[in-house]
């Protein structure tokens, strides 16, 4: 798990945290988050713009806030949603799990989504492991804190094709194909050579002087 880079936060509240009076649909908020002690992660809390107005600097400094727009949850799916919705679910899951060799894809992920219209950035804060960005859902205001990689351009070809894998597989990498030795046949074993003596020839059979002690006693 990695040390806490990115987290996915609830999405919006449904009435003010300092009234408790309902929001209506349209209506503008403000949106804060707040450090949580407990969870090392970080609370939501929206406020209308007149609550707001009333904090002091002796209220609790908020971490990120920005103006939003309050709407009311709408569930029905319309046509083309289908992609939207499994890249949108793959970045919640990978923020949740937080596991520290998604990062790039949790950051192109959140681009994906932003170009889609779905996310808005809303701030970008710069803490020591780096800098945090800030995105809200457009519609259900669910907001998302993602540490951006600082990917090279050289590697973002390989982090789409990456998600590309994923969304193909269930949101997963597919396990790597190894692929096996092929079989090889084992060479014949070759017969033995069998030697064969050479015919001894005589007439290259060196004398031992013998025969020519023989002739010369014959001539003389």
């Amino acid at each position: 798990m990695a040390l806490a880079e990115s987290w996915h936060i609830r999405s919006r509240s449904r009435d003010c945290a300092a009234t408790g009076v309902a929001f209506v649909d349209g209506q503008p908020i403000v949106t804060a988050l707040f450090p949580d002690p407990e969870s090392s992660g970080y609370l939501r809390k929206d406020f209308t713009i007149e609550a707001w107005a009333t904090r002091t600097e002796a209220d609790e400094a908020p971490f990120s806030f920005w103006k939003a727009v309050f709407h009311a949850t709408v569930s029905e799916e319309k046509p083309g949603m289908v992609e939207k919705e499994s890249v949108e679910s793959l970045l919640k899951r990978l923020v949740e799990e937080d596991e520290d060799h998604t990062e790039n894809v949790r950051y192109i992920l959140a681009v994906m989504l932003e170009r889609q219209r779905l996310l808005r950035e809303t701030d970008t804060q710069r803490m020591p492991a780096g800098i945090l960005r800030v995105y809200e859902h457009r519609k259900n205001g669910e907001v998302y804190i993602i540490r951006d990689p600082d990917i090279p351009l050289s590697e973002v070809d390989k982090v789409q094709a990456d998600i590309i894998l994923m969304l193909e597989n269930g949101g997963r990498l597919p396990d790597p194909v190894v692929e096996e030795p092929a079989e090889t046949q084992p060479e014949a074993a070759e017969a033995p050579v069998e030697e064969k003596e050479e015919p001894v020839r005589e007439d290259l059979v060196l004398s031992d002087g013998t025969e020519d002690e023989i002739s010369s006693d014959e001539e003389e």
